[in-house]
């Protein structure tokens, strides 16, 4: 099947050689209100965006813009962009981002309860530096921890509390001429690479029910 993947992030510059066209998307503003201008002037989905191509490049790719000028934004604009995603029959939700605020917890399970009503499945980091993310911490949504050992093109699979957690590379692709360590990395890219792992392993399933989703990702996992 063709899987189709949201990236919630700052947008995407189609034109990135990376990137190589998206087949759409949507923005929102931080009172939750669509628009149509999904153009990345950050840079940050973009990179995130190619990690997920470099993966996955069957996969139908779609912008949805959450961030402008700055990487941050307020809790509407991303349950907005969360229901925009269920709602339009997305597969994958890569959130490359999350928040520590447990005042947004409440709305952030709804939204993730309604995209799994939808059948969207919702990536996103667990924790990093001892911090709780949420989404990512919230049952249901494949949950990512940065590994720094790991290679960018594997992942690895631990069990924490009796779930499953997918650790992945915090590195971006790679760009010619610039060290791994001055590109962009981190958590948010271990992330993506595990929605690259996630898309890719779809398109073989018969059926995308999360069960078969995740035995599928362990029985891929580096050992």
């Amino acid at each position: 099947m063709k899987v189709r993947v949201a990236i919630i992030d700052s947008g995407v510059y189609a034109a990135h050689p990376h990137v190589g066209g998206v087949a759409g998307g949507v923005a929102f503003d931080e009172n939750g209100c669509r628009h149509s201008d999904y153009v990345d002037r950050l840079g940050h989905g973009t990179a995130v965006t190619a990690a997920i191509k470099e993966k996955a490049p069957d996969a139908e790719l779609y912008a949805v813009k959450v961030f402008d000028r700055a990487l941050s934004t307020r809790i509407a604009s991303l349950v907005a962009a969360i229901e925009w995603a269920a709602e339009r029959g997305m597969h994958v939700a890569n959130l490359s981002l999350g928040t520590a605020r447990l005042e947004h917890e409440d709305a952030l399970r709804a939204a993730v309860e309604r995209a799994q009503s939808c059948g969207t499945v919702i990536v996103a980091a667990r924790d990093d530096e001892g911090v709780r993310w949420l989404p990512g911490s919230l049952s249901g949504v494949i949950a990512v921890q940065l590994d720094t050992t790991c290679p960018r093109h594997a992942y690895r699979v631990a069990t924490i509390d009796g779930r499953t957690v997918f650790r992945a590379s915090g590195f971006a692709r790679p760009r010619e001429g610039v060290p791994p360590e001055l590109n962009l990395n981190g958590i948010s890219f271990a992330v993506a690479n595990v929605t690259g792992a996630v898309a890719r392993t779809l398109q073989g399933l018969p059926e995308p029910a999360m069960p078969a989703l995740i035995a599928a990702l362990v029985a891929g996992a580096q050992q």
